[in-house]
């Protein structure tokens, strides 16, 4: 019987081996995950990573992946730097009410900090209705943003948009119907 114990013991223990490495190194999403989700590192005031800066680069905790310890702090953990929004407190449902509502007297160009544009918008009625509309339009887009360059406050995981510019320096992949 205890042998049988045994071999069964044998057969089904895992066994694991630790891999010593400075993940720092880590290339692959595969082999960590950053931030850790076990961790709250996101800002409730925010909605962004703690500790963001104007340069859009927040240090974070990462986790690595199962059997990978990181020999900076001797366990899964390590710090990383990953990309984030810089907010500075602009709000996104507040800008498209305002621009929805007051947007013919200027007041969202205002809470944005364009004072100009919001004057302008002012004394024309919004541009006759249609400078508002499109307003609306490209403030829900998110291509207008606040006048000192952060990011409207959206929920993380809400709906916040990337917008992907070109320049004379963007290479362009031929198509093969073109």
């Amino acid at each position: 019987m205890f042998p049988v114990l045994l071999l069964l013991l044998f057969f089904f223990a895992k066994v694991t081996h630790q891999i010593n490495v400075d993940c720092n190194e880590l290339q692959m999403m595969g082999q960590f995950m950053c931030p850790d989700p076990a961790r709250g590192q996101i800002d409730p005031k925010t909605q962004q990573l703690a500790g963001c800066t104007k340069e859009g680069r927040a240090r974070v905790w990462c986790i690595a992946a199962n059997e990978i310890n990181c020999t900076e702090t001797g366990n899964a953990t390590f710090t990383r730097e990953v990309p984030c929004k810089w907010t500075n407190g602009y709000h996104l449902d507040t800008t498209l009410l305002l621009s929805v509502f007051l947007g013919m007297f200027g007041v969202d160009r205002f809470y944005l900090g364009y004072p100009g544009i919001g004057l302008l918008k002012f004394c024309t009625l919004g541009g006759m209705f249609l400078g508002q509309l499109i307003d609306i339009v490209l403030i829900a887009l998110q291509v207008v943003g606040p006048a000192d360059g952060s990011a409207y406050v959206i929920p993380y995981y809400g709906a916040g948009i990337h917008i992907v510019r070109s320049d004379n320096t963007t290479y362009r992949l031929p198509r093969d119907d073109w």
